[in-house]
């Protein structure tokens, strides 16, 4: 799919805290303004695709588009040679939005369809796109729990379904302005256990790591909720966000910023990471990447070398594992403490009141990068099999989409895409 198997993945939160204070991770890292030398950087160590964020609340004005912020990062790629999968809603929504209002789906596909064509008008491809980041810990900690925007509480199976209908919505309006896209749809893949002085509890982790955590995944395909409109090829490639703290007990109390104890890496209860990934395979049955891993501080290249000898056995039992996305590839603050920083990227910031001013790279983590050529030999003989298989089925309502580029009128053909759904 990407030149390279292993991504960069460039943090780019925006919202509004537990403190009801705006943040945007894109500015915080100085990723804004470093983005040509952040592409250039990440392509001179085999980093040829990133994971980046449209700022919805930024594009977004009151229905109106304005992509002066989004520009430099479409030029930047193209200068650069990378890939870039788009996430289009990564917490962060205009003010103006309601997202428990029937209005809201409209409104993001709306969104979604000027984006599409923007990228499209303006890059050679390939057109990937993440229609909302994490739907399940947004309904958890934004629906749930009030640890940012909505701030709700109580709320979150509700707030899951509207993202799913919002997602499946903007994905019927990007394939009606660029037909040959396609969609990582992104969530934590996380894994409970009962704690040892609670078997009572196995019943309950059983019932959680089998159908709670896929809920959204599960809506997306259609078979939670099939009203919704959701589809195999709604659901498309299947992106995994894990790290180090996706595997806990169960009623473990979460810390303030609503991060639960994980299970030490040593617990004989954690599963290993290729067994996780392959269980979502074979759920599915489509293509799978990791879209966000990383580790903090001394971990990080321990953890990276984990991460290589299971992306390895997966690859080595022809699983379709797309790829790997280091995420986030920059050390940045945190989101309710705008004055500590997390070290778990790549690169640390030189100086935290100037994050732009320079980078520092970790060498474990690049040295357990450097290990990882085996990996990519894998991942090209993997491409260039599927160069000869068929491409994925898409049902006929995509096909019903597809127009010829000089439709005198593309909105209609977006509205009546947004319709059928």
């Amino acid at each position: 799919m990407f030149r390279s198997f292993f991504f960069a993945g460039f943090e780019g939160s925006t919202g509004y805290n537990q403190h009801g204070e705006w943040f945007d991770q894109i500015v915080a890292t100085g990723h804004d303004r470093r983005v040509h030398e952040d592409y250039r950087d990440i392509a001179a160590h085999g980093l040829h695709a990133a994971r980046e964020t449209v700022r919805w609340p930024l594009v977004d004005r009151a229905g109106r588009h304005d992509f002066s912020t989004l520009t430099p990062f479409i030029e930047a790629a193209r200068r650069r040679r990378v890939d870039v999968v788009w996430d289009l809603f990564h917490y962060g929504f205009p003010r103006d939005v309601d997202l428990w209002s029937k209005a809201f789906p409209r409104r993001f596909a709306d969104y979604c369809y000027a984006v599409a064509r923007f990228i499209m008008s303006r890059s050679e491809g390939p057109y990937v796109f993440t229609p909302v980041n994490e739907p399940s810990f947004m309904a958890y900690a934004g629906g749930e729990k009030g640890l940012f925007a909505p701030h709700a509480t109580g709320r979150g199976w509700e707030l899951k379904v509207a993202l799913a209908r919002a997602a499946i919505a903007g994905i019927g309006a990007i394939r009606a302005a660029c037909p040959t896209a396609r969609f990582v749809n992104v969530d934590p893949l996380c894994r409970v256990v009962a704690p040892e002085d609670r078997p009572e509890l196995a019943a309950e982790a059983e019932d959680f790591n089998d159908r709670l955590v896929f809920q959204s995944w599960d809506m997306l395909c259609g078979r939670l909720l099939p009203e919704l409109g959701g589809s195999p090829e709604h659901l498309d490639i299947v992106g995994i966000n894990y790290y180090w703290t996706n595997q806990w007990e169960l009623d473990a109390a979460p810390d303030a910023r609503g991060i639960l104890p994980p299970l030490a890496e040593d617990d004989p209860r954690r599963a290993p990471l290729d067994a996780l990934v392959r269980s979502v395979w074979k759920r599915y049955g489509r293509e799978v990447m990791i879209t966000e891993t990383s580790h903090v501080g001394d971990r990080r290249g321990p953890w990276l070398h984990e991460v290589v000898r299971a992306a390895e056995t997966l690859l080595e039992e022809n699983a379709p594992l797309r790829g790997v996305c280091l995420y986030p590839i920059l050390g940045m603050p945190e989101w309710h403490e705008r004055d500590v920083w997390t070290p778990m990227g790549l690169w640390d910031p030189l100086c935290h009141e100037d994050p732009a001013a320079g980078r520092l790279i970790c060498e474990p983590m690049l040295a357990a990068l450097k290990t990882a050529e085996r990996v990519e030999a894998l991942h090209r003989q993997a491409v260039r099999a599927s160069e000869n298989t068929p491409a994925p089925r898409l049902d006929d309502w995509r096909t019903w989409t597809r127009r010829p580029s000089s439709d005198a009128n593309p909105g209609a053909r977006r509205d009546r895409a947004i319709r059928r759904l």
